[in-house]
C-alpha cells in the first residue's frame, strides 16, 4: 500500500530547493559586499599614507588644479591648431617651381614672379653683414627661440604700454614667414593664432638655417620683387654678395614695410630707416659704432627706377595662371606674354584712387578693387587694392564679397532662358517663403510691373516671386556658373537678392558674356608662353578649351535689352556715358558693407566694388554712387579713340537721347522714390517695420482731442 503522503512531501521539496537558493543568493551578495568595504577600508588606510597637510597640502591642490586646466587647455588648444595646421597640406614650396618673366600686351616686360634657384643665394654664402642686419632688426634671438619669442613678447609689450603704443612688435621672423607662406594680412585675432601654431610647425620640420633662407627668399621687398637677392639687384643693380653694409641695412628695412621704405619712391624714408637697422646693430652688439660709422656717414644710394612700372595684384594673379596652364613637365624657367595694357591698368588705378581721396572719407570707405575685361575675354586691367606695398591680399581675386542686387542679373537670365521677356508682368507684392518676407526699399508695392520696370528699379519681391513661384534657385546657381562665376553659389532662398559671396573677378567674367554674344570660357590673362629660346609651349588660341554657349540668343538680347536701361533712368545714372550706350547692374549689401557696380559695352566689361576690408559699414554708400562713378571714368578713358561695337541684341551703340527721354517720362509716374534711395538695403527688421507701420496707422485714426479754451490752456499752448 503506497504511502499518502510520500506524494505530498515530494510536491513541498520544491519550494524548499528555491528558498535554499534565493538564501544562497542574498548570503553571497552580503559577503561580496562585506569582504569589497573590507578591501576599500584597507585601501582607504593605506592611502592615507600619502595624505598632506599643511602648505604642503596647497601645493598639492594648486598642481591638481593646474593639471586640470592644463588638459582643458590643451584640448582647446588642439580644437585652434586644426585650421592652422590644414594650411600645410597644400604644396607651400612650389612658388619657387617656376621662374616667369611677364610681358604686356605689346611685348614689354613688366615683371617677374617665382623665385629663380639660380640667384637665391645659400644663408652661407651671402656676406656677414647682411645676416646681422636682418637678425639684428627682425629677431635678435632667432636661434634661440623655438619659433615664438616670449621673452622678447614680453619686453614688446612693456615698451608699449610705456608709449601707450604700438612701437615694437612681437612676432618673430618664424611667425612673419608663416604669415609669408600661409597666411594674408588680415588683422583678426584668428590669423595671429594660426601664425603662432604655424611658426612652431615651421620650428618642428626645417631647421633654422632653412627658416631664415625661406624667410630672405620668400618676402616681398617692394617694387614687385621678392626676396633678398631680386631687391639687391633691383634697387641697387648689384649681386647680393656684393652689397655694403650701408645697401644692406637699407635692404633689412625693407621687411617692415617695403611700400613706405623702397628707396627708389622715398629714399629719405629708406635712409632713414636704414639708420634705425644701424642702430640695432650697435644694440644687439653684433656690430660697434666704429664699425657701422662709414654706413651713417655714407648712405646707400638706389638705381633710378622712376619710370619701371609693375602691375603687382595682376602680376600675382597672372603667375598662378601660369602655374595652372604650363605644360606638366616641361620647362620651369618661362616667358609669359600677359593681356594686360598699362595704359588701362594706369586709368584703372586712378580712377579707383581718385574716387576713393575725393570721397573716402565721407562715405567712410577705404578699399576698392576692379577688373577690366575685354569683349574677347582679355583681362586689360586688375586693381586688388589701393596699395600693394602695404597689402599683398587681393581682392580682386581672393576676397568674397556679397553681392547684393547685381546678383539680380544671374535671376532674370535664368528667367529669360525659362520663357520670360521683357514686358512679361509680375506682381510686386507681399510675398512669404518660409518664414522670409523680402520687402522693398521704401516698404511699399507697386502692384503688377514688368519685368524691365522690376529690374532697372532693382525691385526686391520681383526676382523673388520669380524664384520661388517658377524657377527655384538651382537653376539660377545653374546659369551663374555657366557664365563663368567659379566661387561656390549658395542655393538658399535669399541668394535671389545677392546673400552669395563672389570675387569681382567673378562678376566681371559673368558680365563679360553679356557683352561677347553670350559666350562663356574666353577670360584669360595668359596670351603665350614662351621658352628663354624663344619656343611657344602654351597659347590661349590652340591650348585653351573652346568656348561654350551660355545663354541662347533670345535670352541674351531681352536680358540686355533690360540693362541697358538702368543707367539711362534706373539705379546707375552716374554710370551713364556720354553719347555711349552701356549696360549694368547696381549692388548694394545689408547696412552698406559692399557696394557694386558691374557694367558693360560692345567693347569692354568692368567690375568695380568698393568697402572695408573689416566688413565695416560705409556711411550709406550705395553701388549707385562710388562704384558706379568710378567705373564711368574708367570707362570713358577706355572707350577713346576705339572702334565702338553695339552691345548684342541693341542694334546702336550710340545714345539715342530721345529714346532715353521717353523712357525717363513713362517711368517718372510709376516711380515714387528716387534710383538711388531704391537701391539701398533694408535697415530694419520686418517685425520692427510692421510695429513703425501700425503706430502711424494708430496715430492717423487717433480722434483729435479738444483742449476746452481756458487761460491755462492757452497760455501752455
Amino acid at each position: 500500500m503506497k504511502n499518502p503522503f510520500s506524494a505530498r512531501k515530494r510536491k513541498a521539496s520544491r519550494p524548499g530547493r528555491l528558498l535554499a537558493f534565493d538564501a544562497w543568493i542574498d548570503s553571497s551578495l552580503y559577503e561580496a559586499g562585506f569582504r569589497a568595504r573590507e578591501r576599500w577600508e584597507n585601501v582607504t588606510i593605506f592611502f592615507r599614507r600619502f595624505k598632506v597637510t599643511g602648505w604642503r597640502r596647497g601645493i598639492v591642490e594648486l598642481s591638481s588644479e593646474a593639471f586640470t586646466m592644463g588638459t582643458a587647455g590643451s584640448i582647446v588648444m588642439l580644437a585652434l591648431a586644426m585650421p592652422a595646421f590644414e594650411e600645410t597640406a597644400r604644396d607651400w614650396r612650389s612658388q619657387g617651381e617656376y621662374a616667369v618673366t611677364f610681358l604686356d600686351r605689346y611685348g614689354n616686360e613688366i615683371g617677374q614672379r617665382g623665385i629663380i634657384q639660380r640667384d637665391s643665394v645659400p644663408v652661407d654664402e651671402m656676406p656677414d653683414h647682411v645676416i646681422k642686419a636682418v637678425l639684428a632688426t627682425e629677431d635678435r634671438r632667432f636661434f634661440e627661440h623655438f619659433g615664438i619669442d616670449v621673452i622678447g613678447l614680453a619686453r614688446a609689450m612693456s615698451q608699449n604700454v610705456r608709449a601707450n603704443s604700438v612701437v615694437q612688435g612681437g612676432s618673430t621672423l618664424t611667425q612673419q614667414l608663416a604669415k609669408n607662406l600661409f597666411l594674408t594680412n588680415e588683422r583678426s585675432m584668428e590669423r595671429k593664432i594660426k601664425e603662432a601654431f604655424l611658426a612652431l610647425w615651421l620650428e618642428a620640420n626645417l631647421s633654422k638655417k632653412e627658416i631664415l633662407q625661406l624667410y630672405l627668399d620668400r618676402a616681398y621687398m617692394g617694387g614687385g620683387t621678392f626676396g633678398i637677392t631680386a631687391a639687391a639687384d633691383f634697387y641697387f643693380d648689384k649681386h647680393i654678395k656684393d652689397v655694403t653694409l650701408a645697401e644692406a641695412a637699407m635692404l633689412a628695412g625693407l621687411f617692415k614695410a617695403p611700400g613706405n621704405y623702397a628707396p627708389h619712391i622715398n629714399l629719405p624714408a629708406a635712409r632713414g630707416r636704414a639708420n634705425v637697422v644701424l642702430n640695432n646693430l650697435v644694440d644687439s652688439r653684433m656690430m660697434s659704432e666704429g664699425e657701422v660709422l662709414a654706413a651713417r656717414l655714407r648712405p646707400a644710394t638706389s638705381v633710378d627706377r622712376a619710370n619701371m612700372e609693375s602691375p603687382d595684384y595682376f602680376l600675382d594673379w597672372a603667375f598662378e595662371e601660369v602655374k595652372k596652364h604650363a605644360p606638366r613637365n616641361g620647362p620651369h624657367a618661362l616667358v609669359a606674354r600677359t593681356t594686360i595694357d598699362l595704359d588701362m591698368q594706369r586709368a584703372a588705378e586712378e580712377s579707383l584712387e581718385f574716387h576713393l581721396r575725393q570721397h573716402g572719407s565721407e562715405y567712410r570707405v577705404t578699399e576698392g578693387a576692379i577688373v577690366l575685361i575685354e569683349d574677347n575675354g582679355a583681362v586689360r586691367a586688375m586693381v586688388g587694392g589701393r596699395d600693394y606695398g602695404r597689402s599683398q591680399f587681393n581682392r580682386a581675386t581672393r576676397a568674397l564679397r556679397q553681392t547684393g542686387s547685381s546678383f539680380k542679373t544671374y535671376v532674370y537670365a535664368a528667367a529669360m532662358e525659362h520663357g520670360f521677356k521683357p514686358d512679361s508682368v509680375i506682381s510686386d507684392a507681399p510675398i512669404n517663403w518660409g518664414g522670409w518676407s523680402p520687402q522693398n526699399y521704401a516698404r511699399k508695392f507697386s502692384g503688377r510691373m514688368s519685368l524691365t520696370e522690376a529690374l532697372v528699379r532693382s525691385i526686391n519681391t520681383v526676382p523673388v516671386r520669380l524664384a520661388h513661384d517658377h524657377l527655384t534657385t538651382t537653376p539660377i546657381r545653374d546659369i551663374a556658373m555657366a557664365m563663368g562665376v567659379e566661387s561656390e553659389i549658395s542655393t538658399h532662398k535669399t541668394m535671389v537678392l545677392g546673400t552669395s559671396s563672389l570675387t569681382v573677378m567673378d562678376q566681371a567674367t559673368a558680365y563679360n558674356t553679356l557683352a561677347a554674344g553670350g559666350v562663356a570660357g574666353t577670360r584669360h590673362g595668359i596670351s603665350q608662353m614662351l621658352t628663354h629660346a624663344g619656343d611657344v609651349v602654351y597659347d590661349f588660341g590652340r591650348d585653351a578649351p573652346p568656348p561654350v554657349p551660355a545663354l541662347s540668343p533670345e535670352a541674351l538680347a531681352s536680358l540686355n535689352s533690360i540693362l541697358v536701361q538702368i543707367p539711362e533712368w534706373g539705379t546707375a545714372r552716374r554710370a551713364a556715358l556720354e553719347g555711349i550706350r552701356s549696360a549694368g547692374k547696381t549692388g548694394t549689401t545689408q547696412a552698406y558693407r559692399d557696394a557694386w557696380y558691374v557694367g558693360f559695352t560692345g567693347n569692354y566689361t568692368a567690375a568695380v566694388w568698393m568697402g572695408n576690408d573689416d566688413f565695416s559699414t560705409t556711411n550709406n554708400m550705395t553701388g549707385g554712387s562710388l562704384p558706379a562713378m568710378t567705373w564711368q571714368r574708367l570707362m570713358t578713358y577706355a572707350h577713346q579713340n576705339v572702334e565702338l561695337k553695339p552691345i548684342p541684341g541693341i542694334e546702336n551703340p550710340f545714345v539715342d537721347e530721345k529714346l532715353v527721354a521717353e523712357a525717363a517720362t513713362s517711368a517718372a509716374g510709376a516711380q515714387t522714390e528716387t534710383a538711388e534711395q531704391q537701391e539701398r538695403p533694408a535697415l530694419l527688421s520686418n517685425r520692427t517695420t510692421r510695429l513703425l507701420v501700425n503706430m502711424s496707422d494708430a496715430f492717423r485714426q487717433a480722434p483729435v482731442v479738444r483742449l476746452p479754451d481756458t487761460p491755462e490752456t492757452l497760455s501752455a499752448l
